[in-house]
């Protein structure tokens, strides 16, 4: 059986463009989402994927319609395939029941897997020019050198460790990180 998917931005958007494509491509079932292709909760292409059963083929008017990202569509195709579901995109003319289309498919998957590494690499290499330059991942301490060290001095002068999380706005957890309690001082002292 093959069944349509229609999907558009906004509901001021037509759909009977897409509609009539896929009536005359011969879907028998035509599932339709009113929202933005970025959004992941799409309730018709949910109920449409569960509808869907070996042999079925899913109809799109155009690629953009299915997948929010090139990822995202890659590895929606690939979850149709393990579920013998074709897919067919009617503008793009792709079909993955044809030995071109798979190929075509597998293409984009090599494509995609490529620009994620890319963009690890980038990333990488961002990182290691900014530790080169003495900057360090993470958010900046919330507490100076000489913070620690007049923490210090005031848990000596018998400070608790919680009096001194409340005055500097931190967790208690990060006065003893910093300034963990030594064996010989008793439960007093704390």
């Amino acid at each position: 059986m093959q069944i349509g998917y229609i999907r558009v931005s906004t509901n001021d958007q037509n759909t009977d463009l897409q509609r009539n494509a896929l009536n005359c491509a011969g879907c028998e079932l035509i599932f339709e989402d009113k929202i933005s292709g970025t959004k992941s909760a799409r309730p018709g292409l949910k109920k449409l994927l569960r509808t869907l059963s070996e042999g079925d083929t899913l109809v799109v008017w155009k690629l953009d319609s299915l997948g929010r990202s090139m990822k995202h569509l890659i590895t929606l195709i690939e979850e149709l395939r393990e579920k013998g579901v074709n897919f067919r995109s009617l503008t793009d003319s792709i079909d993955t029941s044809t030995p071109m289309g798979r190929f075509f498919f597998h293409v984009m998957g090599a494509l995609a897997e490529m620009e994620r590494e890319l963009i690890v690499e980038r990333t990488l290499a961002g990182l290691a020019a900014a530790r080169e330059q003495g900057r360090i991942g993470g958010r900046r301490p919330k507490l100076t050198k000489e913070q620690h060290e007049q923490i210090a001095r005031l848990i000596e002068n018998g400070y608790s460790r919680k009096q001194l999380a409340i005055i500097y706005d931190i967790g208690v957890s990060t006065i003893y990180r910093y300034h963990p309690v030594e064996k010989r001082q008793t439960q007093s002292e704390l």
